[in-house]
């Protein structure tokens, strides 16, 4: 470890904690069925088993600017690794679904803490012109562990029983907890910062009955359902007040300033367009590998590894290219690679082989990797050093709210799509299906080409000298 340098640590450091805060939270998704049967419970309530943890992390996110600048940044990362152990121990004693969904809550109390700060760290060990490469390397954690979640959960549901699912957290988030501890810098606090508790009030319930309302409308009759048109126009309208209150205010919350930066509202624009493309990419490729082809679910985890690797690899390479040349060199091709493939996705047949599919997947992960994470640091350091906690969590919470709201359009479009064409003269149910697929991935496509031209306004710190 001596050799190492200190900043790399910090990565590592954060690394195990973000890795295993997303992981658990993949590894859940594919196993809901199996908690029907264990609680002999309906498919609304197992649902907040994934619903309450994407709430409970949204409500926390816009606080960690706050708790960061007041007591330390390492501090409330570490706080928020203890809370996420405790709540994963807390599931791993459970013997009712309630106490199931409240340990998901606390983990998604600490997910919220956690995430924003994390990358708020490796800001402040990295200058602007290293941060690329950091931030590739800390990016496996966001971008790997939702495509190898559910492999791993399956593996462990397979052999094991579903109380492992939160055991395996432990000794990662201990051996997170113990680097933290160790390496972590501790950063300036600022004791006399008052909390805006009124703003904390506003986009609290705004982002909690949004983000409530998307969990529980993945069917149109749900989406459509009074309450949670209710819960989205009383969220929605709670954001607005937010924003007109904290532009207001000389110590907000969340320092809305940070949008008349043009990198970083474009950064969001963009890191919201891969977020769609990659989540629609979770979502449909299992329809299409179990639904259309008759694979198993051996088969759909497979398909994910590749691309994540890919990911993984060429966020590095893309995080080193950013540092290098700047982001206009990274992310536009890395959207284009991505939109490409996602295409070939959409020009599926019946007779499509697997590998063609598993090679388009994997290319789809190398425009992952190059265009997300690179245009998050170039919208980070395009703001001042002393909103970057500030500015990173306006960043989670806004990818949070945009993959929420693609899994529910991609859900619904499958579910209204497919029955139109199934009523189609001559069409059985695995050619529609296999159509509504190929017209969902062409739809994600469009998503990543509207961002496009968007993303060559990016600009670096190679800008910033010229």
């Amino acid at each position: 470890m001596k050799r190492i340098p200190n900043k790399w640590l910090v990565v590592i450091s954060v690394l195990f904690g973000t890795f295993t805060v997303i992981l658990n939270n993949s590894m859940l998704n594919p196993i809901l069925p199996r908690f029907i049967d264990v609680f002999d419970a309906d498919a609304v309530a197992v649902g907040w088993i994934l619903t309450i943890f994407m709430v409970s992390m949204g409500m926390a996110m816009p606080l960690t600017g706050y708790l960061g600048d007041r007591f330390g940044k390492k501090k409330v990362y570490i706080a928020g690794l203890c809370l996420f152990i405790a709540g994963s121990v807390s599931g791993l004693l459970s013997q009712t679904l309630g106490m199931v969904i409240i340990s998901r809550a606390i983990q998604g109390i600490a997910g919220g803490f956690m995430m924003p700060i994390a990358m708020a760290l490796i800001f402040n060990s990295f200058p602007r012109h290293e941060r690329g490469l950091a931030v590739g390397v800390y990016g496996v954690a966001a971008m790997v562990a939702p495509a190898i979640g559910p492999t791993v959960g399956g593996l462990i549901i397979q052999f094991l029983d579903w109380p492992w699912l939160f055991a395996f957290n432990i000794p990662f988030g201990v051996l997170g907890l113990m680097l933290s501890v160790k390496f972590l810098e501790p950063t300036e606090t600022h004791p006399e910062k008052k909390f805006d508790y009124i703003g904390f009030g506003m986009i609290t319930l705004g982002i909690g009955a949004v983000l409530f309302a998307l969990g529980r409308g993945r069917e149109l009759e749900m989406l459509a359902d009074p309450l949670n048109l209710t819960l989205i126009i009383a969220g929605l309208a709670a954001i607005a007040a937010f924003v007109m209150y904290e532009n207001r205010q000389d110590d907000p919350l969340l320092n809305l300033s940070v949008f008349k930066v043009p990198t970083y509202s474009v950064s969001i624009l963009v890191t919201s367009a891969a977020s769609i493309g990659l989540f629609s990419g979770i979502f449909l490729l299992p329809l299409l590998i179990q639904v259309v082809y008759g694979l198993n679910e051996v088969m759909t985890g497979l398909l994910f590894l590749p691309a994540a690797a890919a990911s993984g690899i060429f966020m590095s390479i893309g995080g080193r290219l950013l540092d290098k040349k700047g982001p206009r060199y990274v992310v536009p091709p890395g959207l284009a690679i991505m939109a490409a493939a996602t295409i070939g996705l959409g020009m599926l047949t019946t007779h499509t082989p697997y590998w063609l599919i598993l090679l388009l997947n994997s290319v789809r992960g190398i425009g992952m990797g190059m265009g997300n994470m690179p245009a998050t640091t170039s919208g980070m350091n395009s703001i001042p050093e002393h909103l970057v906690a500030q500015g990173s969590a306006m960043n989670n919470i806004i990818r949070q709210i945009s993959s929420s709201l693609g899994i529910v359009f991609f859900s619904i479009y499958y579910e209204v799509r497919r029955a139109q064409v199934v009523s189609s003269p001559d069409m059985d149910m695995q050619a529609a299906t296999l159509q509504t697929l190929n017209e969902a991935f062409l739809v994600s496509a469009a998503v990543l080409l509207l961002a496009l031209p968007f993303s060559f306004v990016l600009k670096g710190v190679q800008d910033d000298k010229a």
